[in-house]
């Protein structure tokens, strides 16, 4: 008997060949043939008489054979295969391609069921190409059914598909486990797993396959949220330093603005985290402008009181350098010693802080990857925060957090993502999330624009570069490739410092470019040296330059939604009144309504969720990179109720209830297969 691990090419009707071709649909066990679920589907259960057949549109019909079917050669390697076709309404020509022995199937005086999509031609009237049919008298296997359509590979057609699925099922027998324990099952109302995955393949009707997709959209999340929920229970068995003193009114009194609610429940979170006596493991997750530093500074000042040290790691050199401003003024006043540490230090200055950090004299460190060198050593470190947490992969994280003694954690993202993303990227964190703006923050006005407006804008860019202020200007490509519409930095930097503006100073930085070399024009911009700064998408994190009042995005609609709502976030940081451009000559009406988004609202959170339904989850960092599984049949954007109701199921049912080993058989291989997530 086979299990659910047998390779599939040990299954009937599929065998050594067609192995390979599954092997590149990912399909290699029976498991994953069962799990290969439809596409689509075509609802083949209606039969219509001749005279009614639609032009154009593939349909069922019945009919008897009138003629047998007569076979030519056209030319060479090209035979055509004729017969007719009657019932009570009218008649019709069949004509097949090819497929001689197919058609020759067909027997005078018997009557069929075909499946095909009818033409129109002037000269032989209505006939039809190629139909699919088998006897009126046998049971339905491609017509009378609601047909399931798969992805397909070179070589492999639906109908092998099909039939190597129902010789999976086949092969099942008993050995198709319920993964979902019966309680939850009965309280959500859910089918067994026998019916659910025989009806997503072979459904009886429309009721059976809501009910099939229904159970199996809530299985794959109660699976993944099990194995989180797994994954969070070792991380809580982490014991952390408990601090004692977790008293913020010294702190507070000495900010010059009152924190937002939303600020106030993110720094209340964490303070309960580390009074706790577990390891702290949150994400702060806020818009930008939304003021996740204060709460990173209100955990390091906590820290501080407790007699411990604490370390920032930011992805690049000028965000470094950016917090260790905002927070040495927030913190210094109130005793904390802050000190940075970035690889293109001076090496008297490196060798200076690397002594105050490893004598425990530097209260927090702020600093870049160079924090992870095997020459920093803390004394006493406690705490570790990881600013823009999706720059840095797990293991830079963990070198950090592994310099302190299961220190508390706290990572912090300003790219909005959709509740429903942010289980699933984050889901093995706790999460607070800053949705509130705070006082005195701009909204930036946002205009999507064509090329006849191209003098106008350029004219803008002079005025507010007149007015005393900077702007960016953002392409999608660094250099010049086939479309010549679609802008490309370095030759556009070109272009504008020669052309229409002329006498200006501009600036050019791009991912090609070494580092330090980037480093240096965004610091030449940041302290007012360059009038315009000509961009990629690097610039889209992490630079804080108040005086920029204008960000112009050249061919906007290569960009995802939360991309351009980033690369906005780069201007209104200041006094000044901000407006964002965005170029397009893009003429498709959803293309334009996607565009359209952002000019009507600022809201982060609004914009990442609409990002989810229009492009899906690839477009947030890209989801393999990042390590969201692939998942065989649940859809984010169109499922998210349904995740919500199964890590609910999960978080419930593992706190109280040992895990079944058929549900521990499902995660450990989700684990395997995304073994990234976990690590």
């Amino acid at each position: 008997m086979p299990d659910l691990n047998t390779s599939v090419q040990y299954i009937k009707g599929v065998g050594e060949a067609r192995a390979k071709l599954l092997a590149k649909l990912g399909i290699r066990t029976l498991f994953d043939l069962i799990s290969h679920f439809p596409r689509a589907y075509e609802d083949r259960t209606k039969i219509l008489k001749i005279a009614s057949l639609p032009v154009g549109q593939s349909v069922c019909f019945e009919a008897v054979v009138m003629t047998s079917p007569r076979s030519s050669r056209i030319r060479a390697n090209f035979d055509l295969t004729k017969c007719r076709v009657a019932d009570d309404t009218g008649s019709l020509n069949l004509t097949f391609f090819n497929n001689r022995h197919y058609a020759e199937k067909l027997k005078v005086g018997e009557s069929y069921i075909f499946y095909g999509s009818l033409t129109e031609d002037e000269r032989y009237g209505h006939q039809m190409a190629n139909p699919l049919f088998e006897s009126s008298n046998s049971e339905g296997v491609v017509t009378r059914r609601i047909m399931p359509v798969y992805r397909l590979t070179a070589g492999l057609t639906n109908n092998q598909l099909v039939k190597a699925i129902s010789g999976g099922l086949a092969a099942c027998g008993d050995i198709l486990p319920d993964c979902l324990p019966d309680s939850i099952r009965r309280q959500y109302g859910l089918c067994h797993a026998r019916y659910a995955y025989e009806n997503i393949h072979n459904p009886k009707d429309e009721k059976a396959l809501a009910d099939a997709r229904k159970r199996l959209i809530f299985e794959e999340f109660f699976v993944f949220s099990a194995g989180l929920t797994m994954l969070r229970s070792k991380r809580t068995d982490n014991h952390g330093r408990r601090f004692e003193n977790l008293s913020l009114d010294t702190f507070l009194d000495a900010l010059p603005f009152v924190p937002t609610g939303a600020q106030r429940r993110a720094m209340d979170d964490a303070l309960a985290d580390m009074g706790s006596g577990k390891a702290m493991s949150r994400l702060v997750q806020g818009d930008v402008g939304s003021g996740k530093t204060v709460v990173a500074a209100a955990a390091a000042f906590v820290a501080f009181q407790n007699g411990c040290q604490s370390a920032l790691m930011a992805p690049t050199e000028i965000l470094a350098e950016q917090h260790y401003r905002t927070l040495s003024e927030l913190l210094e006043p109130l005793g904390v010693k802050t000190v940075l540490l970035t690889g293109s230090m001076k090496s008297g200055a490196k060798k200076n802080a690397l002594e105050l950090i490893a004598l425990g004299m530097s209260d927090l460190v702020v600093g870049t990857h160079a924090l992870i060198s095997e020459a920093v050593q803390f004394k006493n470190l406690a705490l570790v925060i990881a600013d823009e947490q999706h720059r840095f992969g797990v293991a830079q994280r963990a070198a950090l957090s592994a310099k302190g003694s299961q220190p508390h954690v706290l990572v912090m993202s300003a790219t909005p993502i959709p509740r429903t993303l942010a289980l699933m990227m984050y889901g093995d964190l706790d999460v607070s999330i800053i949705d509130e703006r705070p006082p005195g923050r701009q909204e930036i006005d946002t205009f999507l624009v064509n090329e006849s407006m191209r003098q106008r804008i350029n004219a803008f860019i002079r005025k507010q570069i007149d007015e005393g202020h900077q702007v960016y200007i953002v392409c999608p490509m660094v250099e010049e490739g086939e479309d010549e519409n679609i802008k490309a930095a370095e030759a556009y930097a070109k272009q504008l410092e020669n052309g229409p503006l002329n006498g200006l100073r501009i600036g050019l930085v791009h991912g090609k470019m070494k580092g330090a070399d980037k480093e240096y024009v965004m610091r030449a911009f940041s302290e007012g040296s360059l009038d315009v700064l000509v961009s990629t998408t690097v610039i889209e994190v992490g630079v804080d330059v108040p005086n920029a009042s204008l960000i112009v995005i050249e061919n906007a609609d290569r960009f995802g939604l939360s991309q351009l709502h980033q690369l906005r976030g780069r201007v209104g940081r200041g006094q000044h009144k901000s407006y964002c451009v965005m170029f397009s000559s893009a003429e498709k009406a959803e293309t334009l309504a996607r565009l359209k988004v952002l000019c009507s609202t600022n809201d982060g959170f609004k914009i990442s969720e609409e990002d989810l339904k229009l492009r899906g989850p690839g477009d947030f960092f890209g989801s393999r990179q990042h390590g969201l599984p692939e998942f065989r049949i649940a859809d984010l954007a169109e499922d998210s109720h349904v995740l919500y109701q199964a890590r609910e199921a999960a978080d419930r049912y593992m706190k109280d209830n040992p895990i079944p080993p058929v549900l521990m058989s499902r995660i450990q291989n989700l684990f395997e297969e995304n073994g990234n997530i976990f690590n």
